[in-house]
């Protein structure tokens, strides 16, 4: 009966029991295979240390597609801020670019205008005073600096907006722009002082190509006027080469007219009037022929007596010539003088003082002075040999 209500327990209870007992020998199982394969495996780790081999992860289509979702995204945030800072970029180069060309148009047509304006208003005086090739080089001179300037200003202003359109900080690169500029000049003062005093001097035309001028360190003709270096030829022929900044003071000799002024030194005793008509009939017969009736812009002047000394007396002529022809007018006038004057009998004298005609000739000063002694001296040997021979001596 035992066994009959056990077997009958074990009947209506088995299949429960029987279960559990099947879920514990498989986890059993499992358990044991774990425990024998990290044996196993911690054993082989052990004996063989060798790497596990890492291969390379690949993103997956999904995280692909975030990110170009993404960056799209933050393209289609900004381009718009890009296309306002690239078409601001470009209106400020376009309008530079214009502007520098309009301005400098300007400046040119400027320097031509003026250009024309020298060379046909004012007097014909004017017009010989200043020659072709001074005008030019002037007005490229002056159309040069204004130019230069123009760009710089535009174009310089022109980048700073650029940058700042870029949100850049300009304060770093104006104050070392600032510092440089002040290293920059007290370095090359000499060659920032010659180049502003030859703007000015091209601007006031104080000289030019052509002109003889003297400037204090050199002297001859202009034969080139720079920013920097004034070119001169000597009398001579040599080329000076003067900086501008060196130049104290310009005398300049071909502006206005000349001088051609004749110093005539004749005796004392001449008859003044008829020295006067000599030298009035040979400057009006001069001023009549050419070329000299055009280089003379005014009658040749017999001023009067310069100077009167005991023995001669000084008549100046005067005449007004182009500018840069007193020389030739001076030498020319000379020459007729002289001419005319042998002719009128009239001598010309000058220098040492020449005796009167007839008079005998002074003696020679030095006829009556004796030549010097051999014996004046007393260290000479002929002194020494006439010389008594002094007593021997007697005291011991």
């Amino acid at each position: 009966m035992t066994l009959d209500r056990t077997s009958d327990r074990t009947a209506q209870d088995g299949p429960p029991h029987l279960e559990v007992s099947a879920v514990s020998l498989s986890a059993a199982v499992l358990l044991a295979a774990g425990s024998s394969s990290a044996s196993s495996a911690s054993s082989a780790s052990s004996a063989s240390p060798s790497p596990s081999p890492t291969t390379p992860t690949v993103p997956s289509l999904k995280e692909a597609h975030e990110s170009a979702t993404n960056a799209a995204g933050w393209v289609e945030e900004n381009w718009s801020t890009w296309l306002a800072i690239g078409l601001r970029v470009l209106l400020i180069v376009v309008i530079a670019v214009v502007l520098r060309a309009v301005v400098r148009r300007a400046i040119s047509k400027f320097i031509a205008r003026m250009n024309r304006r020298t060379g046909t208003s004012g007097t014909a005086l004017s017009g010989l005073l200043v020659n072709a090739e001074r005008r030019r080089q002037r007005s490229e001179a002056i159309g040069s600096v204004l130019r230069s300037v123009a760009s710089f200003l535009i174009l310089g202003t022109a980048a700073l907006m650029v940058l700042g359109t870029f949100q850049i900080n300009l304060a770093p690169l104006l104050a070392s722009a600032g510092v440089a500029g002040v290293a920059i000049g007290f370095g090359a003062r000499n060659l920032v002082t010659d180049f502003l005093s030859g703007v000015f001097m091209i601007l006031e035309d104080q000289y030019g190509v052509g002109d003889s001028i003297d400037a204090g360190v050199a002297s001859g003709e202009v034969i080139e006027v720079g920013l920097r270096v004034t070119k001169l030829r000597g009398v001579d022929g040599e080329i000076w080469y003067v900086r501008n900044g060196e130049v104290k003071r310009i005398g300049n000799l071909s502006q206005g007219w000349s001088t051609a002024g004749v110093d005539v030194t004749v005796r004392s005793g001449e008859d003044l009037d008829k020295v006067k008509e000599t030298l009035s009939a040979v400057g009006e017969r001069m001023s009549k022929e050419e070329p000299w009736n055009e280089m003379l812009w005014g009658p040749i002047e017999t001023l009067g007596l310069d100077s009167v000394l005991l023995d001669s007396m000084v008549v100046r002529v005067s005449a007004k010539t182009m500018p840069g022809k007193s020389l030739t007018v001076e030498r020319e006038l000379r020459w007729r003088i002289k001419r005319a004057f042998d002719a009128a009998g009239i001598a010309i004298v000058g220098g040492a003082t020449v005796p009167p005609e007839g008079a005998p000739a002074a003696a020679d000063p030095t006829a009556g002075v004796a030549a010097p002694s051999a014996y004046a001296s007393t260290v000479s040997p002929q002194s020494m040999a006439a010389s008594p021979i002094p007593p021997p001596s007697t005291s011991k």
